[in-house]
């Protein structure tokens, strides 16, 4: 069991941190499973998601109305309870996502495919462009939703959270949190009018996926 206290760890748990892994916050049927490169060594060494000072995933996420409140790292189970989720291209946590070779991301792709396939979700948003053009072969990829599907599930990419992110302040980036937001409760509000259509498909009609393609 992870703590859900905070803490900081210590310059030799960070080190010891490369390598570990975050476990993934998920569930079947989630709205929107969000995706990040691989875990920092702040997120390795306590054991959640962005959970490093300055990582700005947390504040966008309630800023975008997908939570009622600024959740902390460490409180991240609750957004199982919202029907959200959290997981990672590449397993293994690592000072910078530099240090992962297009090999590892390309894998990470295939194994999106099996976690989408396992658990269901309406919308996969990848959290980094630079990443996801290489794990996918998208290289023309743009921030937003895509033309492709997942297994059916409607993907987005959105901007890295990181703090070293300068292209996008919280402002920003928040935006574009709430582009997605916007994009889930339309097609919640379609399926709603209409009982009886399969959320998935009300989910992937946003952005009209040309569909499903495995990564090279």
């Amino acid at each position: 069991m992870t703590d859900t206290a905070p803490w900081r760890p210590t310059a030799q748990q960070l080190a010891d941190a490369y390598g570990r892994r975050v476990p993934d916050v998920v569930r079947p049927g989630l709205r929107v499973l969000f995706c990040g490169i691989n875990p920092g060594l702040y997120s390795g060494a306590v054991g959640h998601h962005f959970a490093r000072p300055g990582n700005r995933f947390w504040k966008a996420l309630h800023r975008a109305g997908f939570t009622r409140r600024c959740l902390s790292p460490f409180e991240e189970r609750e957004l199982l309870r919202a029907g959200l989720g959290i997981t990672n291209l590449v397993a293994r946590a690592t000072a910078g996502a530099d240090e992962l070779s297009a090999r590892e991301l390309r894998a990470g792709a295939r194994r999106m495919y099996r976690t989408v396939r396992r658990f269901r979700p309406v919308v996969v948003a990848f959290l980094g462009i630079g990443a996801f053009r290489i794990a996918f072969d998208r290289p023309r990829a743009t921030i937003g939703p895509q033309p492709e599907n997942i297994e059916g599930a409607q993907v987005w990419v959105l901007p890295n959270p990181s703090g070293l992110n300068a292209h996008y302040q919280l402002a920003a980036l928040s935006a574009e949190f709430g582009r997605l937001k916007a994009a889930v409760s339309a097609a919640r509000r379609r399926h709603v009018r209409r009982p009886g259509t399969d959320p998935r498909a009300c989910g992937a009609a946003a952005a009209a996926p040309a569909g499903s393609r495995s990564p090279r």
